[in-house]
């Protein structure tokens, strides 16, 4: 396949971005079992199969009470009741109780029919030590119901609990689990083809020879992937040469890849394999690192990073991972922002967007490098990036600098 045109002049990091998220196509929605279904994003809302609370029950452990019987209770005149029945958490018992008489009851067993409250042990003269047989009541219960949760309080059968396009983490899968939900329907995850160009590179840990080095965009893209819920189904190294490059888009094609992102051979150089070969439009962006930049909207989705390590991992935070989330259905892509003083000043390109890698120190950001875009090691430092505007000409000590968190 030939490779698309270049853009010509300079853009917007938005207009690069809009241009991307256009092109997206919505990901198939399937069926998975709710304990399956980490890292998916919801296709369908989540709806409650059961009433939460599933019965009137005890928030408390103590005695299930008649609240008519208690409600003058004091030190000086205690209440004594006899307990007739014993319910632990799990008992299907319904006993009778009369006037005058209680259940010892645990936190979760349901509620007697014919109690409305629950006396905690510490508002008994004997407490737990003293809680079978007859009982003094020595507090009275602020209200009728007290210490009861009742049915459906929470939600109902029915309800909406989650909303279309969720990110399904441990506490929204415990939810749906809670409300009886035993299967999701959210989107497949977007299959990735991750290609690192380059005849310098080599594996970590191997003997390196004059002008060659270890390659870790592969890493720090597949790490990347995982972490914004897709599946990398193909990571391979090509050289320099086209036709290498060529047999990896065919590889990725023929995996099924959604999203192929390649890093290095994008910019003005003589050995540009990506350049000379993919099938992208290639622009400047005015950011700073990754201003080159190629795309292709065709199938699978084609994204041509720049080499450099701190530009790959930009270049993906700001690109590839709202594009990974917009196809599987995702309502929220953007990252969290905060508003933080700089600890030291620092110096900002002239007319382009920066994103700088930063530390998070107390209620302040330091650069976690001297800069470049080349120091990989430092990268591994931060835990955010300082998103300063193009109009911005410095960064001074104490300016308050927007800052996207990425951990």
């Amino acid at each position: 396949m030939a490779a698309a045109a270049g853009g010509g002049g300079v853009i917007t990091v938005d207009e690069h971005r809009d241009r991307i998220l256009q092109a997206v196509r919505l990901l198939e929605a399937v069926t998975v079992p709710v304990d399956a279904a980490a890292g998916r994003t919801l296709r369908e809302p989540v709806r409650a199969a059961v009433d939460l609370p599933l019965f009137d029950n005890s928030a408390m452990d103590g005695f299930a009470v008649r609240f008519a019987d208690v409600a003058a209770a004091s030190v000086d005149r205690p209440v004594a009741l006899d307990v007739v029945a014993d319910l632990p958490a799990g008992s299907g018992e319904d006993p009778a109780l009369a006037a005058g008489q209680a259940a010892r009851i645990m936190t979760g067993a349901p509620l007697p029919g014919d109690a409305d409250t629950v006396v905690p042990f510490e508002d008994t003269r004997g407490g737990l030590a003293d809680s079978l047989g007859r009982i003094e009541v020595i507090a009275p219960p602020a209200r009728p119901g007290a210490h009861v949760r009742r049915r459906g309080e929470e939600c109902r059968t029915g309800d909406e609990i989650l909303p279309a396009g969720t990110a399904l983490g441990a506490r929204q899968l415990a939810a749906a689990a809670a409300a009886g939900v035993s299967t999701v329907v959210v989107s497949r995850l977007p299959r990735v083809a991750v290609v690192s160009t380059g005849d310098e590179l080599r594996p970590p840990g191997s003997t390196y020879a004059h002008g060659q080095i270890p390659e870790s965009n592969g890493t720090l893209l597949q790490g990347l992937c995982r972490e914004a819920d897709a599946e990398v189904v193909l990571r391979t190294v090509v050289g320099d040469d086209g036709e290498s490059l060529r047999r990896a888009l065919a590889e990725a094609s023929a995996l099924g890849a959604d999203v192929v992102i390649t890093s290095g051979g994008v910019s003005a150089g003589a050995y540009e394999p990506v350049k000379n070969v993919a099938p992208m439009r290639f622009d400047k962006v005015a950011m700073q690192p990754g201003k080159p930049q190629g795309f292709g909207a065709g199938d699978p989705l084609l994204f041509g990073l720049p080499g450099n390590p701190v530009s790959v991992a930009v270049s993906f935070e700001v690109f590839v991972r709202p594009a990974l989330l917009a196809m599987q259905g995702r309502t929220q892509w953007r990252r969290r922002m905060l508003s933080l003083p700089a600890l030291v000043g620092w110096r900002t390109p002239p007319a382009r967007r920066q994103y700088l890698p930063v530390v998070v120190e107390g209620d302040g950001v330091r650069p976690a490098s001297s800069g470049g875009s080349h120091l990989a090691a430092s990268l591994g430092r931060a835990d955010a990036y300082a998103v300063v505007p193009a109009e911005v000409e410095a960064v001074a000590a104490g300016d308050l600098v927007d800052v996207m968190l990425v951990s």
